[in-house]
């Protein structure tokens, strides 16, 4: 079953990247092979009051079961991801962490490895992966219905 799958990610440092992520499934023969879709429409958000980025947050995430927090360097520090990933939680999403920090910006770029947004925000147990080392092109689907799964695990 092809998941609806809410990213988390650094906008200003990591969407280059984020997007690298989000769109492969793109390359794939539908949905349904890559066990995942994208839910969000990130480039309707502009520079908007926090409330307005907060209720947008929700309303993305409406209907998704899964959030992927695409890590990068900063990505950790980042008020709107903590605030996904605790909002996430909330609503019984799954959640997973996914390393994006060698996959190339669009100077050709990468960075350094940031620090675990689960980790920092002091929360343990959860699942993250390396899109390069991991191969998460062909194993994001995968990932994305374990989170699902253990999430049916918690609820009991």
């Amino acid at each position: 079953m092809a998941r609806r799958v809410f990213f988390s990610f650094h906008f200003g440092n990591d969407n280059w990247r984020a997007n690298q992520v989000r769109n492969s499934w793109v390359t794939k023969p539908d949905h349904k092979s890559a066990g995942f879709w994208d839910a969000a429409v990130w480039e309707q958000v502009k520079k908007q009051s926090e409330e307005s980025i907060k209720r947008w947050i929700r309303d993305q995430m409406k209907n998704t079961s899964v959030t992927v927090v695409l890590i990068g360097i900063e990505t950790s520090e980042r008020k709107f991801v903590r605030y996904e990933i605790q909002h996430s939680w909330d609503r019984d999403n799954g959640l997973i962490g996914v390393y994006i920090h060698r996959l190339k910006d669009r100077f050709g770029n990468t960075c350094s490895k940031g620090k675990d947004p689960f980790v920092a925000m002091c929360w343990k147990g959860f699942y993250t992966y390396d899109w390069i080392e991991d191969d998460g092109y062909n194993n994001l689907g995968a990932w994305v219905e374990g989170a699902a799964q253990r999430v049916g695990g918690r609820k009991k």
